[in-house]
């Protein structure tokens, strides 16, 4: 039987996997604003918020995605010491949303697709401003500290 012919039930961890899960996080999370520690489902939930952000036009300047992306760096490291099994009921749902950022994605000048924390090293295809942030063929606002001239491939895209 896979994993998709399981009861739910099943695929939910259980008391020590998830006081497990809590842990690793501890160890490497620093507490949300409301004093309460993110969870396993609200990383991997941020992740793909920012897949879908991504995807669609990302909006906010080069920093700012820096910022958005510790979510990933907290599933990087937490990922090895979790319990196997929640590894690999998360590992599916993590390879997807993985791809789903590399496709939606280039890769920086200068580096390799494998190299660890790989998702640092990745641009935006799609950068939407604001008609008034566009400057010629070049990095929008907010992006012109980038290293390296703005590829052909990263679009740049007025919103309204």
């Amino acid at each position: 039987m896979d994993r998709a012919d399981e009861p739910m039930d099943s695929l939910a961890p259980t008391a020590e996997e998830y006081d497990a899960v809590q842990a690793a996080i501890a160890m490497v999370a620093p507490l949300r604003a409301d004093g309460h520690r993110v969870t396993l489902n609200a990383l991997l939930d941020r992740w793909k918020d920012l897949a879908d952000e991504v995807e669609e036009g990302y909006s906010w300047c080069a920093p700012e995605l820096s910022n958005d992306i510790w979510c990933r760096d907290i599933l990087a490291s937490i990922w090895p010491i979790i319990p196997a099994r929640v590894q690999e009921i998360g590992q599916l749902e993590l390879h997807s949303i993985d791809e789903r950022y590399r496709r939606a994605t280039i890769l920086w000048p200068g580096h390799a697709e494998g190299e660890a924390r790989w998702w640092i090293w990745r641009v935006p295809r799609l950068l939407e401003v604001d008609p008034s942030e566009q400057r010629g063929k070049d990095w929008p606002l907010g992006w012109e500290m980038m290293p390296f001239p703005r590829p052909d491939s990263v679009k740049v895209i007025s919103r309204g």
